[in-house]
């Protein structure tokens, strides 16, 4: 019934029993809950239950359980209110056509959370603690999985500094949640292109700055950007770097792929201000797994920009956790605006989306072992 992650010595049973499961007296009635999943919006509904650890610096982590999902006390002098100190993650869970439940490479997720605490100065959490969070999670809630053509269960793993304390210093006190949160098809109507507005005057990140971390000051500081990009038409923003303003980097939730004529794809390389995506990394694999000439580099705004009007670059597209794989079909700026090749959805673009959708359902053979059994 279950697998046993890689470097890991624990089962996904083992990880989840470390949680002591404390059910709701009251959960959503059944009815109430079928009417939820019938049409979920992302982000609007969630379940029943959460999963919880606390962790101090004089005694680490303690008190793994699942409890009834509700408002959390925070003290007003809590450090996160005052100095941002937060981390969180994203990641799903698919039910398959013989009722079974997987996630997808959450080990991945938790390496990233690490990382992310890393940089924030929080407290680390193992691998086995996020994987066990979102199992005994998923478990408690079942019911709540939903089932049909690219519905899942979103997760939402976080960890907060929660000191009651007003000095600029890491927090000595913790908390690390999973929520959930039923979404169905990220494109109600269809896989439909995006417009992309580059942000040449405000940036996400910057150089020794946080900007390969999950954080949420990268998203605040996303969100300007981002109206400024809806008063232009465009639904994402895309900033460049910091450091000289010319390179892209990557969207405001999503890294960026560019497919070139010759069928070779690049992406802008790390550089410690971009997120290293799970999904972004997924999609390297498999691109060369198909044979495609994959380039990580740094990539100049004026490039692309000649691409596009050259027809060398043919098409563009972002990924992230939600939406997987979102073709981009216009790219504008200050001074120019742009179609990519004729505006719709490139066959590169839909091919990987398809492969990546199909091992996340259950529809294809996970060749890479990248899909862990919850349930």
């Amino acid at each position: 019934m279950s697998s046993t992650l890689a470097g890991t010595p624990q089962s996904v049973d083992e990880m989840a029993g470390a949680f002591d499961v404390r059910r709701t007296d009251a959960p959503l009635p059944a009815e109430e809950r079928a009417a939820a999943l019938a049409s979920p919006r992302f982000g609007t509904v969630f379940t029943d239950h959460m999963a919880r650890a606390t962790w101090s610096d004089a005694t680490g982590w303690s008190d793994r359980r699942v409890e009834r999902y509700g408002p959390l006390m925070l003290d007003p002098a809590s450090s996160v209110l005052h100095y941002g100190q937060e981390i969180f993650e994203g990641l799903k869970a698919y039910r398959h056509d013989d009722g079974s439940v997987w996630s997808f490479r959450p080990e991945a997720n938790a390496a990233r959370f690490a990382r992310s605490a890393a940089r924030l100065a929080l407290p680390q959490l193992s691998t086995a603690d996020f994987v066990g969070a979102v199992a005994a999670l998923v478990r408690t809630d079942l019911d709540w999985v939903p089932d049909g053509e690219e519905a899942s269960l979103y997760l939402r793993p976080f960890m907060y500094a929660s000191e009651a304390f007003l000095g600029v210093r890491p927090s000595m006190e913790a908390e690390f949640l999973v929520i959930a949160s039923p979404v169905g098809p990220y494109f109600a109507g269809g896989v439909k292109p995006v417009s992309i507005w580059v942000s040449e005057d405000h940036h996400r990140a910057g150089p020794g700055g946080t900007g390969d971390a999950k954080c949420g000051g990268n998203y605040a500081a996303s969100l300007l950007p981002q109206v400024l990009a809806h008063e232009q038409g465009c639904e994402q923003v895309c900033f460049l770097d910091a450091a000289t303003n010319t390179a892209i980097e990557e969207l405001g939730g999503m890294n960026v792929f560019f497919v070139r004529a010759d069928g070779s794809v690049e992406t802008p390389e790390l550089t410690g201000s971009i997120l290293e995506g799970v999904t972004r990394s997924s999609i390297l694999r498999l691109l060369t797994d198909r044979g495609h000439d994959v380039v990580e580099r740094r990539i100049p705004l004026t490039e692309v920009r000649s691409g596009i009007q050259d027809g060398s670059i043919t098409e563009v597209f972002a990924c992230g956790t939600a939406a997987v794989v979102t073709p981009i079909g216009r790219l504008a700026g200050t001074d120019f605006d742009l179609t990519i090749a004729d505006g719709g959805a490139g066959d590169v673009t839909m091919t990987v989306r398809g492969e990546l959708t199909d091992i996340q359902n259950g529809r294809a053979a996970d060749t890479h072992g990248w899909m862990t059994r919850l349930v």
